[in-house]
């Protein structure tokens, strides 16, 4: 170092770090399953669809909810049933 001159103590690397930047969806890296429904449904193009395709549209998802959400119920209800069979006494 020269006399009179002080140094700057530099950073190893003083660009942005670019890990992870890139512009990949994961979920196109690791899919939830091959041909998912629910992802193609995802993607599918609303813009050609008219006010009444919407709205039939929304109505038959909602009717979906409803038969995932009565599933649901009937396998937590065989499943309470189930561990009060096996609980211990």
């Amino acid at each position: 170092m020269e006399e009179g001159k002080s140094v700057t103590p530099r950073l190893i690397d003083l660009r942005p770090s670019t890990v992870n930047d890139s512009g990949v969806d994961l979920e196109d890296l690791f899919p939830s399953k091959p041909g998912d429904p629910l992802v193609e449904l995802g993607r599918q193009d609303l813009d050609p669809m008219s006010i009444e395709e919407l709205r039939a549209r929304i109505e038959t998802l909602k009717a979906e909810i409803a038969r995932v959400e009565a599933h649901m119920q009937r396998a937590q209800s065989h499943r309470s049933a189930a561990e009060e069979l096996f609980k211990k006494s």
